[in-house]
């Protein structure tokens, strides 16, 4: 028998892990999941769901959800991905992670069907995920889609509500070119009957929604039409955020333990998300909601969104890695205020840098590094190509080298942020 490690190294280095190696592990097919899935007697029409899709937010999204329902009494599942620290980490009940014995055993049974359709690293843990909630007979499991929608592992479920939190630039190489074309892929989660909470929208992705929920009879609720983010005031550990319902201008005050100001898009769609949830007929109350949003890290484990590490100087993890999310944090950057900026980057070779480079602060001191994976960028062409945009800095082979020179470097009334790969923030032990 494998050991924990054993098992780990075999699937991480047996299967294509798109995460590790990228676009050549990314399979565009569900015929594999499906298999597995069949082969271990169907465990995802075992349980109840809640799917989840978008660029960014839809991690924070399924954490927050996930913390409301165990606070509300129900037994609640979470997988997400990819993980920081412990393969584990992806695969959760009640916050607790997945017992080392059961990866294991897992891995062992399902040798012969890895023999034989050669699945992908996330196929398996899918399935893997899809087996624990079966067995621990969860209430409700939140799925959180690995990339785009429609062809991801996680699309053989028929959830009681889906959710797409927002679209933007990223994994254009597999998904489309296009905001339509991603649209589409992400869209692909609805599914008959089945009502679709939507973040955001623009005038262009809003039409693709309305198509396929019209096309699949789903009924489909607008985040953003239902309740607005009136106020929001920050801390260092937590963001107060003031939500008024449209409908009748009714506030309420949500204290939340993720102080990411983008956070205020991502609760507007847990709130409507819990609306619909309610009506059917799962019991959920307000203060419910206040008290689980206000211990979602402690509740669920979730880690490196806006995460405050140390605070004079002021040192922050957040996976922001793309467009949309470094845009977010670099509004975060100016409203924070810091004398100074340092900010200790690495990125993996697939990602539009460029739009990044553009999005970051000129002024800041770059300490550019690299993720200890095959698909990571070199940190010297990282600095090379940052440069030619004006960015200027040093680069440092290993993470916590980068990040131990900008405490040395920064005074008490700076900001240090670790941004760029989840693979990035995964890795910082200080």
């Amino acid at each position: 028998m494998m050991t924990y490690k054993e098992t780990l190294d075999f699937l991480f280095r047996a299967l294509p892990m798109f995460s590790r190696v990228g676009e050549s592990a990314y399979k565009k097919d569900l015929t594999n999941t499906l298999s597995l899935c069949e082969s271990i007697g169907n465990p995802q029409k075992k349980i109840k769901t809640i799917h989840i899709a978008g660029t960014n937010g839809k991690g924070s999204t399924s954490h927050m959800l996930a913390a409301i329902l165990q606070t509300a009494g129900y037994k609640t599942g979470l997988y997400t991905s990819p993980h920081l620290k412990d393969f584990r980490e992806r695969i959760k009940v009640n916050g607790e992670m997945c017992e080392e014995a059961f990866v294991i055993d897992f891995t062992e049974r399902i040798q012969p069907m890895i023999q034989k359709i050669q699945p992908s690293f996330f196929e398996i843990t899918v399935a893997m995920a899809f087996e624990y909630f079966a067995m621990q007979e969860v209430d409700i499991a939140i799925i959180e889609v690995g990339l785009g929608g429609r062809l991801d592992s996680t699309n053989i479920i028929a959830p009681e509500l889906c959710i797409i939190t927002n679209i933007g630039w990223d994994h254009m190489n597999l998904l489309g070119n296009s905001l339509e074309e991603i649209a589409f892929e992400k869209a692909g989660i609805i599914k008959e009957a089945t009502p679709v909470v939507i973040g955001e929208y623009t005038d262009i992705t809003r039409p693709i929604f309305e198509k396929r929920a019209m096309d699949h009879s789903a009924p489909i609720y607008w985040a953003q039409e239902e309740r607005w983010v009136s106020d929001f005031t920050m801390a260092a550990h937590h963001i107060d955020i003031t939500v008024a319902e449209k409908r009748n201008d009714e506030r309420q005050i949500f204290q939340l333990d993720l102080p990411g100001i983008y956070q205020t898009k991502n609760v507007l769609t847990v709130l409507t998300a819990i609306e619909i949830l309610n009506r059917k007929n799962w019991n959920i109350s307000q203060s419910t909601i206040h008290k689980a949003l206000s211990h979602v890290k402690k509740l669920t484990g979730l880690h490196g969104r806006w995460e405050v590490i140390q605070e004079k100087p002021l040192l922050v993890l957040d996976v922001a890695h793309n467009e949309d999310g470094i845009k977010q944090v670099v509004r975060q950057i100016e409203l924070v205020g810091a004398q100074e900026v340092h900010i200790v980057i690495g990125m993996v070779k697939d990602k539009d840098r460029n739009k990044v480079f553009d999005l970051l602060p000129k002024k800041a001191h770059y300490y550019f590094t690299k993720a200890p994976i095959p698909r990571a960028l070199d940190e010297k062409v990282l600095m090379q190509e940052a440069a030619e945009k004006n960015l200027h800095g040093t680069s440092y082979a290993f993470i916590n080298d980068a990040v131990k020179q900008a405490l040395h470097h920064a005074t008490e009334k700076d900001l240090i942020l670790v941004c760029g790969s989840v693979f990035v923030v995964g890795e910082v032990s200080i």
